[in-house]
């Protein structure tokens, strides 16, 4: 009797283990963007001098990523990373006029009943990027910032064809505060918390998801 018992929880424990397998999705992906920054991010200002340290300037550019996920249901964990270069038009850059921010992304991804081969989804999630570029427009002058935390909220849709691909149109905006650190240059108090590095980027991805978990 006992022995039967036994043998009866182990198979539920192994139905439990496999039906939680079989509702899985896992998905994989590129994808491209355009970025848009804001706030003090993008404004032109003509206070970078040689002695502190500012963020600013920064106008549209372009980037890359890769995402993956791991879903259950209507209910998501999901991590990518971003490769982003923004056009620079102040001093504050080098003379290449470019601004370049990396870093990596995990969040919660919630996705809606599909309609269709649509099926539209939210997330949100915890950034740590960094960014680096030119300053005060001397080769020598380098801007490189902390990886201080800062988070993405999005919302976009998976485009299926096949079961297996996915088109991924989305849109995200990212807001944190990096601190910048110039060899040769103070940190003045307006600086030392950190600037706001905030951008809008519109994404295109393609994605190959498990054809389970649907």
């Amino acid at each position: 009797m006992q022995a039967t018992r036994r043998i009866l929880t182990l198979a539920v424990g192994f139905s439990t283990i496999a039906s939680t397998l079989a509702a899985q999705g896992i998905s994989i992906g590129l994808r491209g963007s355009g970025t848009f920054p804001t706030g003090s991010f993008s404004e032109t200002t003509t206070q970078a001098t040689a002695n502190t340290a500012l963020i600013a300037g920064a106008k549209s550019g372009f980037g890359y990523g890769l995402d993956a996920a791991i879903s259950m249901g209507f209910i998501g964990i999901y991590a990518g990373f971003d490769h982003v270069s923004f056009d620079c038009q102040t001093a504050t850059c080098q003379t290449d006029g470019k601004y370049t921010l990396q870093g990596v992304t995990a969040g919660v991804k919630l996705t809606t009943p599909s309609v269709s081969m649509l099926r539209p989804f939210i997330k949100g999630g915890v950034t740590f990027n960094d960014l680096n570029g030119g300053y005060g427009g001397q080769s020598s002058n380098v801007l490189t910032t902390d990886h201080a935390p800062g988070y993405e909220v999005g919302v976009g849709a998976d485009i299926g064809f096949l079961g297996i691909v996915s088109l991924t149109p989305q849109a995200r905006y990212i807001g944190q505060n990096l601190k910048a650190k110039i060899p040769g240059v103070s940190v003045t108090s307006s600086t030392a918390t950190g600037q706001a590095v905030n951008y809008f980027t519109f994404d295109l991805g393609l994605s190959v998801h498990t054809p389970f978990g649907k």
